[in-house]
């Protein structure tokens, strides 16, 4: 036995197995995924968006507009979720280390989804911890500075103070725009230069914002961002983070798109992923300034720990925080990435924002009612927020409800009720929540 596998197996504390034990575990397993791929040969009927939501145990009950807050899963993912499922209860101990150390299924198709490398992506539970471990993470200083947005979510705004405050950094936030409707690119990347000092170390901004609708020129930011590095050192540089959980999973873009430096998001939404799942990505060279805040148990790290010596460099495999997780859900991950990429990242962005487009222009031609998301494609993406006269918008929401509409409201200081459109609804499914709406605003 190597000594690696030596190690390995004091990790995980397991007593030699019998070969039989073993054979029992894995007939089992692939009895189960026998019986999933023939359940999958199975073609539901319909047009091509109508077999994408069969994959789907969506109650044809309702029409499903607040499917961004958790995701139903597809089949693939579904089955996925099983078979390692299964494959713990006939014999967890021996499933584990199997599989433990194994995480191509899932860093290969994210990576092909990002357009980046899998050695670049650590693997979380949400955005928001994703976005916990990198901002705990950074190399702050009393002197640095960190600028984040008004508009940003709790999530960000609690993690930047946390992190600041451990650190005895300031952070600021800046308004991007004052009225959601009326927000322009050129706007939003002014505010952000002007922002900019000498001390400014962090840039921490969200691509959609869940507050107002509004999608932010994150690429255009990016550059004013490497045009304020240019004259910096390198290690005074100002880093780009992303919370970008509302656009992954509707937008076809690449990290090379977006320009940014680190990248938070859960994958438990638009992705269609396990819930429970997110991706942390940051660029290779960058990893090493982060130190990592939950032990990972990783080899690089448990064998450093192992043989009395310090950890090598932080790597992406080293921010993913340790300790078990529901791992038949992380390792399923990989289906989700690649239910879109089969149906297409730009087939499904057409379709989101043709849906958008619909909705969002037919709130705005209604009576006593106010459209506050942007109407461009270009500074919106998949969540419409709006107001109805005389309602509030948890009222709006009750209502829909009532009709069997699933809406939501945003959970912040100035509250709107929000729609969101998404891969499993149709254009009727949108003219249905419009008239819904009309009514009520007809009342108003």
């Amino acid at each position: 036995m190597t000594e690696t596998n030596l190690e390995r197996r004091r990790f995980f504390g397991l007593l030699a197995a019998t070969s039989a034990l073993a054979a029992t575990a894995s007939a089992a397993i692939g009895c189960h995924v026998a019986e999933s791929k023939a359940s999958a040969t199975a073609e539901p009927p319909g047009d091509e968006w109508s077999r994408i939501r069969a994959e789907f145990n969506l109650s044809p009950d309702y029409i499903h507009l607040a499917g961004f807050l958790l995701a139903s899963h597809p089949r693939r993912v579904r089955e996925a979720i099983e078979r390692h499922r299964a494959g713990f209860d006939a014999n967890p101990a021996l499933y584990l280390e199997a599989h433990f150390e194994d995480q191509k299924p899932v860093l290969g198709p994210a990576a092909a989804y990002l357009g980046v490398k899998p050695e670049e992506i650590a693997l979380t539970d949400s955005t928001t911890m994703g976005l916990s471990i990198l901002y705990a993470g950074l190399p702050l200083g009393t002197q640095d500075e960190v600028i984040t947005s008004t508009h940003d979510h709790y999530a960000t705004h609690e993690s930047l103070r946390l992190a600041t405050l451990r650190a005895g950094a300031k952070l600021r936030k800046i308004v991007l725009y004052e009225t959601p409707s009326e927000a322009t690119a050129e706007g939003m990347t002014a505010a952000v230069a002007r922002a900019l000092s000498p001390k400014t170390r962090v840039v921490a901004i969200t691509w959609v914002h869940s507050s107002t609708g509004v999608r932010t020129p994150v690429r255009a930011i990016a550059d004013v961002i490497a045009q304020a590095n240019q004259s910096r050192d390198k290690d005074r540089r100002i880093l780009l983070c992303v919370d970008g959980v509302h656009g992954i999973g509707i937008e076809d873009v690449t990290m090379a798109d977006l320009g940014c430096d680190f990248f938070a998001a859960g994958t438990h939404k638009w992705l269609f992923g396990p819930r429970g799942t997110g991706i942390l990505w940051g660029r290779a060279e960058l990893w090493p300034l982060l130190h990592p805040t939950i032990p990972h148990f990783g080899q690089a790290a448990y064998e450093a720990w192992m043989k009395g010596v310090d950890p090598p460099p932080t790597t992406a495999d080293m921010m993913s925080p340790g300790g078990f997780h529901s791992f038949e859900h992380r390792w399923a991950l990989g289906e989700a990435f690649e239910f879109h990429r089969a149906i297409g990242k730009r087939k499904v962005a057409q379709r989101i924002h043709e849906l958008n487009r619909q909705c969002k222009e037919g709130l705005a031609r209604l009576p006593n009612v106010k459209l506050h998301t942007p109407l461009s494609d270009d500074l919106s993406s998949g969540i419409i927020t709006f107001e109805v006269a005389g309602l509030t918008p948890d009222e709006v929401v009750k209502r829909l409800l009532d009709k069997h509409i699933v809406a939501s409201h945003t959970p912040y200081a100035t509250s709107y009720a929000r729609l969101a459109p998404g891969l499993l609804n149709s254009p009727a499914d949108v003219e249905r929540a419009l008239a819904e709406v009309r009514a009520l605003a007809g009342k108003a």
